[in-house]
């Protein structure tokens, strides 16, 4: 019952958050910036102000499908924010070409993240399976449940470091936008609480995935010897 009361209060944390998200997004999509370039605008000129030039940018399908691949070296945009030359675009350009900034800068906490990524992979793949087993079997093969502990611990370690990186690429955004004069007294305060709206679904992602770990340590704590 308490992993369901955990569940449920994260999953509609998250579900608040991502349509806060998404309505904001929807708004600032409607404001354009004073110069009008266009989201590829705004990451190849960041990206050139920071002496980077070994970094394409390209345009990927979806909505909020934004990321950069440090593997490639590529800042995909969304279609949305790829041709449009609004508030929201430039935030999220500028956001993704800030993780292509902590690239070329060996930012600790990205390499500590793309360090974890096969570790992850290979624990998302299994852990749920290995958990629920584990507390099938909590009397008989306590050993299990402690496996399943190990691997999801790796997914809640991902989801925090993911948190730094994330915020510092968005003050890396926020500050070249300003400086280099793409927004202005409105649209940068724009700018910035649509960066903090996403900010806040890592936040949930983290706190709801450490609070379910430690209710599976509990578990394992508690168990009949």
């Amino acid at each position: 019952m308490m992993y369901w009361i955990i569940f449920g209060v994260f999953a509609l944390a998250s579900y608040l958050v991502q349509q806060r998200l998404k309505s904001k997004f929807e708004r600032y999509s409607k404001i354009a910036i004073p110069n009008g370039m266009t989201g590829k605008d705004i990451a190849e000129k960041m990206l050139r102000d920071n002496g980077i030039n070994d970094v394409k940018v390209t345009s990927t399908e979806g909505y909020l499908t934004d990321h950069y691949n440090p593997a490639t070296k590529t800042v995909n945009l969304s279609e949305g924010v790829y041709y449009s030359n609004s508030v929201a675009a430039a935030a999220v350009a500028a956001h993704e070409c800030g993780h292509a900034v902590q690239h070329a800068n060996s930012y600790a906490f990205l390499k500590m993240r793309s360090a974890l990524v096969p570790a992850v992979s290979f624990a998302s793949t299994w852990v749920q399976w290995v958990i629920l087993a584990g507390v099938v079997l909590i009397n008989v093969f306590p050993q299990l449940l402690l496996i399943g502990i190990v691997l999801f611990a790796m997914t809640t370690l991902f989801s925090i470091v993911t948190l730094p990186v994330e915020v510092n690429a968005s003050s890396r955004a926020l500050a070249w936008l300003n400086s280099a004069g793409v927004t202005n007294v409105d649209t940068h305060d724009q700018a910035k609480d649509a960066l903090k709206s996403a900010a806040y679904t890592y936040f949930i992602a983290a706190i709801g995935s450490l609070a379910t770990l430690v209710y599976y340590i509990f578990i394992y704590l508690g168990r009949r010897d």
